[in-house]
């Protein structure tokens, strides 16, 4: 059987399940520009971009066999980039974390990756006070606003992982951003 543009990826996806490496390779080629982007964008570096995304296509190839073709691809594989760009966000915080310790040392010689408490003081608060922020949402309006601004789905996918409509995902992803921006301007007022 030959491998065709027409194929779905949820075609392509169960026959690299069964190990056709060819049908995963059209998968990668059909997705790696915009998935490049989503993964960029969130870890803001192009080599570390390049290195999460084949960690996400790794991730995905090991994953393909408990991959469930009824449900579309698309997300399926924007999650696991997803789950990896957290996975880097969080050995880049382990990172500037033993860098500021680093820094603390008596005996360190000042260089061009150390930042100032000051900055990571002004970074973890602002952090701090989005998360608590999002984290103080209730599901209804936390899970649409994370799937589309975080997780880049459209409001049809979203939709469809809430088992809702998409009009009813917009309207909760805008509801959610009036909220944190209330809570956000009122901390700053405070």
């Amino acid at each position: 059987m030959t491998l065709g543009d027409s194929d779905s990826d949820e075609t392509l996806a169960a026959r690299a399940a069964q190990g056709d490496r060819m049908a995963f390779e059209r998968i990668v080629q059909r997705h790696k520009t915009q998935l490049f982007q989503f993964v960029r964008r969130y870890v803001g570096q192009s080599d570390d971009a390049y290195d999460v995304l084949q960690d996400t296509f790794l991730a995905a190839w090991s994953a393909a066999p408990r991959y469930d073709p009824s449900r579309s691809f698309s997300p399926w594989l924007r999650t696991i980039a997803l789950n990896k760009c957290r996975d880097f966000g969080r050995r880049q915080a382990v990172r500037r974390l033993l860098l500021r310790a680093r820094a603390a040392e008596p005996n360190h010689v000042p260089g061009e990756w150390d930042i100032t408490d000051d900055q990571a003081n002004a970074e973890a608060n602002r952090l701090n006070r989005l998360d608590k922020a999002i984290a103080a949402l209730p599901a209804f309006y936390k899970e649409p606003l994370l799937l589309t601004s975080v997780s880049g789905l459209s409001h049809q996918e979203a939709a469809e992982t809430l088992k809702t409509t998409a009009k009813a995902v917009e309207m909760r992803v805008y509801r959610a951003r009036r909220k944190l921006f209330a809570a956000l301007g009122s901390d700053e007022e405070g």
